[in-house]
């Protein structure tokens, strides 16, 4: 077969020069008429080294070093390694320490304020892990570390979310590029994590009114916000209320330095300085994390999936965080719990003997009265027994009573019958400068538990305990009133259910705190999130449970004019 001629020669064709050289790479071979045999010599030498013609080895590695770097090739080769070189020797990449200048407020942009909740507890979402927790500026979430290997760095890459705040230290992190941002505009976000108030603010929290505004422009007021009933957690959330509203109390876990005492103390703190935030995101907030602690450290007696008593958990919530303070068990007064709350009661206590006189009475001549001495907390106040029977339009009657009529139990005069032994209670000076009363609605026995409606009357001002204190000149002049006035109050309201089971309709229990405002005179409801406005003289119209008086201060003006 006859080829094709080219059209062109090849040189015309490609205009650039051929990058090898084209002289032969090797010098021409001799001819093989002067080389003769040249599988070698009759004496085993070869031919060459017969006409000492003996190829010099460098000569030609030489020769072919310079034919290559003549073509190029070599150079590419050097370029090639020390390509390799550089990238061996590049250090690994750097994160930086702080932003490049005109960057300090990269991301900010993009932190939602309205998903940051700082409430729930401090626990990785991944991992469970409460050590060195960061939240998510952007969405709200809380992952661990920021290390290249941490839950928070992950989530900077994969989720395009920068900035985030340690929980404990308050600092704000821009992730994946590490370094710490100081703007101002994040103050607000790391004072809803940790809100603190100085001195001259907590002061004028009962002089001064004040309103604020969360995010989405509720009203609300510094104190008397909603709290998240989780499931169960409404008897909770009454007694805490009540309790931030004891200036004592409240004043001292909002400006002491609770960080080396246990964690019940802490949370405690932190949620009364939330209910008190002038500057809050939203108008409620959540127990969740002071809950989950009183979970563990009660073993799960109380616990947010079941309603409890608000009597056992405050008795209970007291006298722990008389503990946590470093209280002893022993020594009166030795934490500021005792200080506020703790009073002095005798008991005196005499056998019912069996002896009867000529009148068929039992006689206590016999007998002897001992005396003792007793510290309390609470005060338990009972109630009269309530009517079984209808009246004549075929009506229940809800009996009121006094509260005076029951606080004659502590006269030292009534006496009780307490299965053989009759007891009688008086208080002693000084009282305390608050008192708890508990009016005992329910009781319990092996087939039933039974609920008293009776209503309690009692005045919101002016309490007189003079009658109820066993008289001591070296402390107050008898007959002096001591007043009280009332600063909490806590009610029960039994709401029917539908059963369809044989034991009939069930009721289930709803709690209620009444809390004073001193700056407005006002009073306020709290039920859960909902916070309403009410008059003064209602209060009475409920069933109270729970009473918490402050003793009114008379000394300063007398101590004055003297």
């Amino acid at each position: 077969m006859v080829k094709r001629q080219a059209t062109e020669p090849l040189e015309e064709a490609v205009a650039a020069d051929s990058p090898a050289s084209k002289r032969a790479c090797v010098e021409a071979a001799p001819d093989a008429s002067e080389l003769g045999p040249v599988n070698g010599a009759s004496n085993g030498t070869s031919l060459l080294e017969e006409n000492g013609d003996t190829p010099d080895i460098l000569d030609a590695a030489e020769e072919r070093h310079g034919e290559l770097e003549e073509a190029g090739a070599l150079q590419d080769e050097v370029e090639d390694d020390d390509d390799d070189d550089e990238r061996s020797a590049m250090p690994a990449a750097t994160r930086q320490k702080a932003p490049a200048e005109g960057y300090d407020d990269l991301y900010l942009d993009t932190i939602d304020r309205s998903l940051l909740d700082f409430d729930f507890e401090k626990l990785c979402s991944v991992t469970l892990s409460n050590i060195n927790v960061y939240a998510c500026l952007v969405c709200g979430k809380y992952y661990q570390g920021r290390g290249p290997k941490s839950q928070a760095y992950f989530h900077a890459l994969e989720g395009g979310h920068h900035v985030y705040v340690n929980m404990e230290t308050k600092k704000v992190y821009v992730l994946p590029e590490d370094y710490e941002v100081k703007s101002k505009s994040l103050e607000d976000i790391k004072f809803v994590v940790d809100p603190k108030l100085s001195k001259s603010e907590v002061a004028q929290l009962d002089k001064v009114p004040k309103k604020e505004w969360d995010l989405a422009g509720r009203e609300y007021i510094p104190g008397f916000v909603g709290m998240n009933n989780i499931k169960a957690n409404d008897y909770f959330n009454v007694v805490i209320h009540a309790l931030s509203h004891v200036p004592p109390l409240r004043n001292f876990f909002m400006l002491e330095d609770l960080s080396t005492t246990p964690q019940l103390t802490q949370r405690f703190s932190v949620l009364v300085r939330k209910i008190w935030n002038p500057r809050a995101f939203k108008a409620h907030v959540s127990p969740h994390e002071l809950l989950q602690e009183i979970s563990l450290r009660s073993s799960k007696r109380f616990t947010l999936t079941e309603q409890s008593d608000p009597v056992d958990f405050l008795s209970w919530f007291l006298n722990n965080l008389h503990l946590a303070l470093g209280g002893s068990k022993s020594k009166p007064g030795s934490s500021i719990i005792q200080q506020i709350f703790q009073g002095k009661l005798k008991v005196e206590s005499q056998l019912i003997t069996a002896r009867a006189d000529a009148g068929d009475r039992l006689r206590f001549e016999d007998a002897d009265v001992k005396t003792e001495t007793a510290r309390f907390l609470v005060l338990t106040l009972d109630l009269p027994a309530a009517p079984l029977f209808q009246d004549e339009i075929d009506r229940n009657i809800i009996p009121q009573v006094p509260l005076t009529t029951i606080l004659a139990k502590y006269d030292g005069v009534r006496a009780q019958e307490r299965l053989n032994t009759r007891v009688r209670y008086r208080l002693l000076h000084p009282l305390p400068p608050y008192l708890l009363f508990h009016i005992k609605r329910f009781s319990h026995n092996k087939f039933v538990a039974e609920r008293n409606p009776t209503i309690v009357t009692f005045p919101v001002r002016s309490l007189d305990m003079g009658p109820y204190v066993e008289p001591n000149p070296a402390l107050a002049a008898p007959g002096e009133p001591i007043w009280y006035d009332l600063v909490a109050n806590i009610t029960h309201e039994a709401i029917r259910s539908r059963d369809d089971s044989v034991e009939g309709e069930a009721e289930r229990k709803v709690w209620r705190v009444q809390l004073r405002d001193k700056s407005r005179e006002a009073w306020f409801e709290v039920q859960d999130l909902f916070v309403e406005s009410v008059a003064s003289e209602t209060l009475f119209t409920k069933e109270s449970y729970l009473q918490i008086w402050e003793r009114r201060v008379m000394g300063r003006r007398k101590k004055t004019a003297a």
